[in-house]
């Protein structure tokens, strides 16, 4: 058998899953769930020694640290890992939801009802944890997913999802609901993508250049982010102790993800007061200073930021710094050089709070609190399968809700049309 007819088998089974999976109960599926999550705890020992093969691996062949800090699993991430599909079955089961219902003149009665989408491919690099979070919101929301980590992470990802899926049989639920391309061979992606006639949205999470693959090959619907250039902008009126918790927090927590800030926007006003304790305890951290013209007058001896830094999407423990006249001036800035992810804004300003909030164009804006936040797990949804920065179907962090669609069921009494 070829790869090609391995492949088909593969999604044959994921689209016939599918139908069973949306009339499966809740509360089977959150059995299931709690199921997975005890066996991801149990199966610690084997997750971690699984893992150490691809992170030796990925020393081997000098894989980037930002790279290899999402490829690690330890502990306490898998734990995490089981603590998401537990917090996934304690949520509301969105299928069969009725969104909407009205009667119309003639007696039809019209519902809107929350309905999975069908077979929802990821596609996705580095983090093993994609691979179970993945697996229970698209069990939870009556969905059959085809998943296809990256080569980096195939041993940690084979493992946790051999012991997710041996799960599913005691409830009734199809091991193809949850099914992996196994294969590293990136001609496996090229082909997947092409078979819309049974996978109905395709999820790139990566990096940017994974994602503008996926978008411009994929004849499938695709739900994306391109990468994250989040910005924190600092007010004249910002309490400057809070600012620089919020700062650190958010630059330097974990400076590899996509809901890390990139550029740090100041106005004029504060600059000279907060500019230099910003950068001391930047640099305590390690992190390199690059900046405008009006920055560098300030903090002597850092880099000069080029045009192309605004757009920039470090991954990295670099933080780009620009000194604006107004609130008005850094939301236009974060319009023109942002990827619509995640922006925050400090201020004790309630005006100029709303203004931002109101006026940036993104999936999620703060005022005061970290783009950190800027999570499915963290927001409360459980865990997420991306975050989209389209503005179609879905937006921000796409848990339960979004995986779903909906149709319309009518209800007659023998009407017909006029």
């Amino acid at each position: 058998m070829t790869l090609k007819d391995k492949i088909i088998k593969k999604l044959k089974a994921a689209k016939e899953a599918s139908f069973k999976l949306s009339n499966i109960s809740a509360r089977d599926k959150d059995r299931a769930l709690l199921a997975m999550a005890s066996a991801l705890l149990k199966n610690t020992k084997y997750l971690l020694s699984e893992n150490a093969k691809d992170v030796a691996l990925a020393n081997k062949t000098g894989l980037s640290k930002t790279l290899i800090d999402r490829l690690i699993l330890t502990e306490e991430r898998i734990k995490e890992m089981a603590d998401s599909l537990k917090q996934v079955a304690a949520l509301e089961d969105p299928v069969g939801k009725i969104l909407k219902q009205w009667k119309r003149p003639n007696g039809l009665i019209i519902k809107k009802v929350s309905v999975p989408i069908g077979v929802i491919g990821i596609i996705y690099e580095s983090r093993p944890n994609v691979t179970s979070d993945s697996a229970g919101l698209s069990l939870k929301s009556g969905n059959a997913c085809v998943l296809r980590g990256g080569s980096e992470a195939i041993n940690s990802n084979v493992a946790i999802h051999k012991v997710i899926t041996e799960c599913l049989a005691e409830f009734d639920i199809p091991e193809a609901a949850v099914v992996m391309i196994d294969v590293t061979d990136r001609s496996a992606v090229e082909f997947l993508l092409k078979q819309d006639s049974f996978i109905d949205v395709v999820i790139p999470r990566g990096g940017e250049g994974l994602i503008r693959y996926v978008a411009e090959n994929s004849l499938i619907p695709v739900i994306k982010h391109y990468k994250g250039v989040c910005h924190l902008y600092v007010d004249k009126d910002a309490d400057i102790g809070m600012a620089l918790d919020i700062m650190l927090n958010a630059k330097v927590q974990r400076p590899g993800v996509c809901n890390a800030i990139e550029k740090m926007l100041v106005h004029k006003d504060i600059a000279r007061e907060f500019l230099p304790q910003a950068a001391r305890v930047l640099d305590d951290k390690g992190v390199e200073l690059r900046g405008c013209s009006q920055t560098l007058k300030i903090l002597k001896g850092i880099k000069n930021a080029a045009d192309k830094d605004w757009y920039e999407e470090y991954l990295d423990l670099i933080l780009a710094i620009k000194v604006v006249k107004s609130v008005d001036e850094a939301v236009g800035h974060i319009n023109k050089y942002g990827s619509r992810h995640s922006d925050a804004i400090v201020t004790d300003n309630k005006s100029a709070a709303q203004g931002f909030l109101k006026e940036v164009d993104s999936a999620c804006v703060y005022h005061n609190a970290s783009t950190r936040f800027t999570d499915g797990y963290q927001f409360g949804m459980g865990a997420e399968i991306g975050i989209s920065t389209d503005k179609i179907h879905a937006r921000g962090p796409m848990a339960l809700e979004e995986l779903c669609i909906y149709k319309y069921i009518i209800l007659g009494s023998g009407q017909i049309r006029p």
